[in-house]
């Protein structure tokens, strides 16, 4: 299978990882003087994907030089281990709270399997392949890696989870952001105006860290950002600013929420809350796809959306800054 690549100034790259539909998730690359650095790497169905994609810009598996993971979510980080062992020069640069979990994927897989349930993880990541310790570099806050003299800059960037950077490229100065910007799929886009999302899939969202962690990435005045779901995004002060709003909606939604004894009628509102945020921002923008359409492209993002509030609630943490406001 031929990938989908879109090709970006200054040897950036996206190709579509093929996860789930067309235009979802997909993984960067970034070719620096013939080495290659590949930043997420969708799932094990991915990898051959990425191959082709290097090949036909002239990059053999032994010119990987790193491959570089924003968090440990398996739509980012389920190919790793098998990448890796397809590329025998490159080390594996991860957030110190995520390496641990691609040396030893169990624990992560059965949080996978907690989310999904069993049959459909299988299905969608197969055996996560475990990463050699040896090849494994953590990357704390203020790290930096170089790629035949490019560097790489890591933001510790908490909110969406607590083992999440955010990359920034030296040449260009441009953000790879993972899933911290959200999700900004092109079916949104209208008239050439880009639009986004948040993402607060289960389990570690915390709307104060989402707030700290965007207001710190936008002081770096990136020219652009570069979003897992999906690819380059302009505009970024006002991009940040929609994304911070509607993570106060969501966390709005979580406390309105947490009132609810019944677990079941509590979901099923958690549900409904996020859908119709989706639904009156696309209204107000306005995007370029509403009424069942929205359920079309946002249908996954909305359940695992109401699923992360569903867990920041069980966690106790939702009401904790309303009983700060009132001390």
């Amino acid at each position: 299978m031929k990938p989908s690549v879109i090709d970006y100034p200054h040897g950036i790259s996206a190709v579509d990882s093929g996860y789930v539909r067309p235009q979802l998730d997909a993984i960067h690359l970034v070719v620096e003087k013939g080495r290659a650095a590949v930043i997420d790497t969708g799932t094990n169905d991915s990898v051959a994907l990425v191959l082709a994609a290097l090949a036909d810009k002239g990059i053999a598996p032994d010119a990987i030089d790193f491959v570089i993971l924003t968090h440990v979510h398996l739509d980012h980080a389920g190919g790793a281990g098998l990448l890796m062992a397809k590329a025998p020069n490159a080390k594996l640069v991860v957030h110190p709270r995520g390496a641990r979990h691609m040396i030893d994927p169990s624990k992560l897989m059965a949080a996978t399997r907690d989310v999904y349930g069993v049959d459909e993880a299988t299905r969608m990541y197969g055996d996560i392949v475990p990463v050699p310790a040896d090849r494994v570099i953590e990357a704390p806050d203020g790290s930096i890696v170089s790629l035949a003299g490019r560097t790489f800059t890591f933001h510790d960037t908490p909110g969406h989870a607590r083992h999440h950077n955010c990359i920034q490229d030296g040449a260009t100065g441009h953000l790879f952001t993972g899933d911290m910007f959200g999700l900004s799929y092109r079916e949104l886009d209208r008239d050439g105006r880009q639009f986004v999302f948040p993402a607060t899939t289960p389990t570690q969202f915390d709307p104060d860290a989402f707030h700290a962690s965007i207001d710190r990435m936008t002081a770096l005045e990136p020219g652009a950002l570069y979003l897992t779901h999906y690819g380059k995004v302009d505009d970024v002060s006002r991009i940040a600013a929609d994304l911070l709003r509607l993570v106060d909606a969501h966390a709005a939604l979580g406390r309105r929420c947490a009132t609810i004894e019944d677990p079941n009628s509590r979901a099923a509102a958690l549900k409904a809350g996020v859908r119709a945020i989706a639904v009156d921002e696309a209204a107000r923008q306005p995007w370029g796809i509403a009424g069942d359409a929205i359920d079309d492209v946002l249908g996954m993002d909305i359940v695992l959306n109401a699923d992360g509030l569903e867990s920041w609630i069980a966690s106790g943490t939702a009401t904790k800054r309303d009983q700060r406001a009132a001390a």
